[in-house]
């Protein structure tokens, strides 16, 4: 069956065409805001609402072509409760995106590093964070409510993660995998292997 064309596809699917012209009349804005924290426009990105962006003086936060943020509730079926977040939190923090990435509503926080690789997708909701936050101990919480524990995160390519899934601190993705929705992944994930379930367990080699 032959693709449709632009126009079959706006008379069946007329919120498409809608948000594209959205997207289009909040481009500049957009592009200013990525500026403004330092970010280097990538090549044919498609940016669907504001982010939120906080990048950390001295901080590295760059990402490849054809990158895909979606914010606006509208902009995906799964309607993401909140926009794509983008945080790096000390001066020697890193985030590096690679390129055909797409994201709705998810949020990335690197108080080390966090690598993701090409062609990555993250559903509605998802989270990629590779600190505690908060130390797990009371006393030290007490002391230094800040100093929780950070490991990288290394996400490889064309790496599906479910909506509402969380990837933990230290956790290192193989290329070609699927994080099930709902997910909370804390341990590494081999190659071209389907995990789901809270603590994310193997289901099966792809």
């Amino acid at each position: 069956m032959s693709r449709p064309s632009a126009v079959q596809k706006a008379r069946d699917m007329p919120w498409l065409a809608r948000l594209e012209l959205r997207r289009r009349l909040a481009w500049p804005v957009i592009r200013m805001q990525f500026a403004w924290h330092g970010i280097e426009w990538g090549s044919n990105w498609r940016i669907f609402g504001r982010p939120i962006i906080q990048r950390h003086r001295g901080s590295t936060l760059k990402a490849g072509r054809d990158l895909v943020l979606r914010s606006w509730t509208d902009s995906n079926p799964l309607a993401p409760t909140h926009p794509v977040v983008l945080s790096t939190r000390s001066a020697s923090a890193e985030i590096t995106i690679g390129d055909e990435c797409g994201f709705t509503g998810a949020v990335v926080v690197a108080e080390t590093k966090v690598t993701i690789g090409d062609r990555v997708l993250a559903g509605g909701n998802a989270q990629i964070v590779d600190t505690d936050f908060h130390p797990l101990d009371p006393d030290e919480r007490r002391r230094n409510i800040n100093a929780g524990a950070s490991r990288p995160i290394s996400i490889g390519d064309d790496v599906f993660i479910g909506m509402n899934s969380i990837i933990l601190k230290g956790v290192t993705i193989g290329d070609g995998s699927v994080v099930g929705a709902g997910s909370v992944v804390s341990q590494d994930v081999p190659p071209r292997t389907i995990v789901a379930g809270n603590p994310a367990r193997v289901v099966r080699s792809l």
